[in-house]
């Protein structure tokens, strides 16, 4: 219900963009987000954004990362600037509706030179 697209191996100080789909069949999003999850540690929030364009963002990637949102095909997206090693992780995409919290299947980021 959750499509997420875009990861991959990039240098450090590149860039890539990840997207995210919502099936129709799950309603409007309220909330709809990024999180990411390095080996061996607890899954983080990188980034959310209301249906209403109000963005949140995690300290370590303020004026790095951009999300942004095309409500009319419930989709979200992660622009990502300036990568570093550290931003290497498994990128999840959230999404809120009114009854229940939907998660995608994880999209690999890999900053490697």
């Amino acid at each position: 219900q959750l499509q997420a697209s875009g990861g991959g191996l990039v240098r450090p100080g590149g860039s890539l963009r990840l997207s995210c789909a919502a099936s129709a069949d799950i309603g409007s999003t309220i909330y709809m987000g990024w999180y990411r999850q390095a080996p061996e540690k607890q899954r983080e929030m990188v980034a959310t954004i209301t249906s209403g364009g109000s963005t949140n963002y995690a300290d370590s990637v303020k004026g790095r990362f951009t999300i942004s949102r095309d409500n009319a095909k419930n989709t979200v997206y992660l622009q990502m600037n300036s990568l570093k090693p550290e931003d290497t992780a498994v990128y999840y995409c959230k999404a809120d509706t009114i009854l229940r919290t939907y998660w995608g299947q994880g999209t690999q980021v890999t900053v490697s030179s």
